[in-house]
């Protein structure tokens, strides 16, 4: 059931990419409302489960927390590392493809953990499975869009996005089917919940919503962060 109900999330993130391939002409809409859904999954999904799953304090802070904390600091520190890489190849001012690519690889590597979340609410039981696959087959819209805007930002060639679209798109399908094998710690599971939030939250902040505002400082742009932030709330509201 859990391999089944991940197809949709699937076909919901080659969904999210397609969109984001199509409204070019629109790009600072696109970004803004990209950085509102990357905003949203962090503070209205990611970091709640998170903080539920491990949160057991470390040294007085939560441990899902320090890890959040961690995760923005380490996507930090890899930018600033390929940028430097970049400049002493004498590229300095220009966007470096691989931190787009990073990206877009940590978002295949979060939709492989919603499969995993996926399959493993179904070991719990039914009812657990349903509400998770609802999540999760909604938010897979903004991972496949958050995965192909990534990628593209950064100069990378359109193969290129929709190969790592593409993989994100199959990353629920093998995670659910590997919940057959084996049982994953909530624990675990908690900490890298909080791990990729810091660094998601680093790139909305960082990147994506700058870019959106930096030549359209419109207001549309601005609504349309705020309608990814709402979006990501009634998804959120309604797997609840």
């Amino acid at each position: 059931m859990a391999v089944f109900v991940a197809l949709g999330a699937f076909l919901m993130t080659l969904a999210g990419g397609w969109v984001a391939q199509r409204v070019t002409d629109r790009r600072h809409l696109v970004l803004g409302f990209a950085g509102g859904l990357m905003l949203g999954v962090v503070g209205l999904d990611l970091l709640p489960e998170a903080m539920e799953a491990a949160g057991t304090p470390v040294f007085g802070v939560p441990a899902a927390l320090l890890l959040f904390v961690g995760g923005f600091l380490v996507a930090h520190l890899v930018e600033e590392l390929l940028a430097v890489r970049q400049v002493a190849h004498g590229a300095s001012g220009e966007r470096v493809p691989q931190v787009g690519l990073t990206a877009a690889a940590a978002m295949v590597g979060h939709s492989l953990m919603d499969g995993i979340a996926l399959g493993a609410a179904f070991q719990v039981s039914g009812a657990m499975g349903v509400a998770v696959a609802l999540a999760v087959i909604s938010h897979d819209f903004a991972d496949g869009f958050n995965t192909y805007t990534l990628t593209s930002l950064y100069g990378n060639a359109r193969r290129k996005a929709l190969l790592m679209l593409f993989a994100a798109a199959l990353a629920p399908v093998v995670g659910a089917a590997t919940t057959l094998l084996f049982t994953l710690p909530e624990e675990l599971l908690g900490g890298y919940l909080g791990f990729f939030g810091g660094a998601l939250l680093y790139l909305a902040a960082a990147e994506i919503l700058p870019e959106a505002h930096h030549t359209h400082p419109a207001r549309s742009t601005l609504l349309c962060t705020i309608g990814g932030v709402g979006f990501i709330w009634l998804v959120v509201g309604i797997a609840e």
